[in-house]
């Protein structure tokens, strides 16, 4: 057996995976040479647009277009961007409201509170996007086709958490709550784009979720406090069932919430196109997957 190519004479998928990262080692190096050198703190930004470049070699290597990878850029994107936003936005409204009687917190109005609307769903667009086109981009999909769905998921879901463990607040119950609500979450999102194939969905549930859960109600967002339209208040209930300063990713109201609609999604999501599309992608794996070297 080869341990390059498969049966079709193609590079097998761990190596293209081993190749994106060598990619993309190899701009975040030089993202980081260029901010010494012209005095600037990398943002989500840069590491979207790095995390594009690299997706975007690594296909043109492989002769396949983008949107392979991200879905067709039409109104069926548009469609799932809204379904996936109002999705992520009423996940973290219902787990504000669950913890509000359940775990004692009062939710104060923040005057600076209005201010911090649009800023912060910038900030948290730059994130989406970095950790959309990581962890349901190019890597996942490889997986995919590799491996199959649940060892991708499963992967993907231990590698998003790791990313997440050095966070402020990661330790004790928090620590343990916390890790199950992001791998989880990470599978969730995972769904999205299995029942879509597209990226659009997974972001716009990913952007909107920590926007309403930061931004609007105020908690932190994976231990990251950037100040909100409210301003929580809290008493002295447990820290897995409010989140405390963690976020409510930290509480189990969220973890539930997060787990039916991850079921809810698997079972009830998958609709045909909107509208026909002329320049559709091919199907995103359209070859017998191809075993990981």
């Amino acid at each position: 057996m080869n341990p390059f190519l498969d049966g079709d004479r193609r590079l097998r998928n761990g190596w293209w995976i081993a190749l994106f990262l060598l990619v993309l080692a190899l701009l975040l190096v030089s993202l980081l040479l260029l901010s010494r050198a012209r005095g600037f703190e990398p943002n989500g930004y840069h590491q979207a647009l790095i995390l594009t470049v690299a997706s975007v070699l690594c296909q043109w290597m492989r002769r396949r277009p983008l949107a392979e990878l991200t879905g067709n850029w039409d109104r069926r994107w548009l469609h799932e961007f809204a379904l996936g936003a109002a999705f992520g936005a009423s996940l973290m409204l219902v787990s504000g409201l669950l913890v509000l009687p359940l775990g004692s917190v009062s939710l104060a109005w923040n005057p600076d509170g209005p201010s911090q609307l649009l800023p912060g769903l910038g900030l948290f667009l730059g994130y989406a996007l970095t950790e959309e086109l990581l962890f349901r981009g190019f890597l996942f999909q490889r997986l995919l086709a590799g491996l199959g769905r649940w060892p991708a998921q499963l992967l993907v879901a231990a590698f998003f958490l790791l990313t997440h463990l050095g966070n402020p607040g990661m330790a004790g119950t928090t620590r343990i709550f916390a890790s199950a609500n992001i791998a989880t979450a990470s599978i969730l999102l995972g769904t999205a784009f299995l029942r879509t194939r597209s990226l659009a969905m997974p972001l716009g549930l990913h952007l909107f979720a920590n926007w309403m859960q930061g931004s609007v109600l105020g908690f932190g967002v994976s231990g990251l406090d950037q100040g909100g339209l409210f301003q929580p208040r809290f008493s002295s209930a447990p820290t897995w069932l409010t989140g405390g300063s963690f976020g409510l990713e930290a509480s189990l109201p969220c973890l539930v919430l997060v787990i039916a609609g991850t079921i809810l999604l698997s079972r009830w999501y998958a609709v045909p196109p909107l509208v026909p599309v002329a320049f559709a992608a091919p199907n995103p794996d359209p070859d017998p997957p191809a075993p990981l070297p």
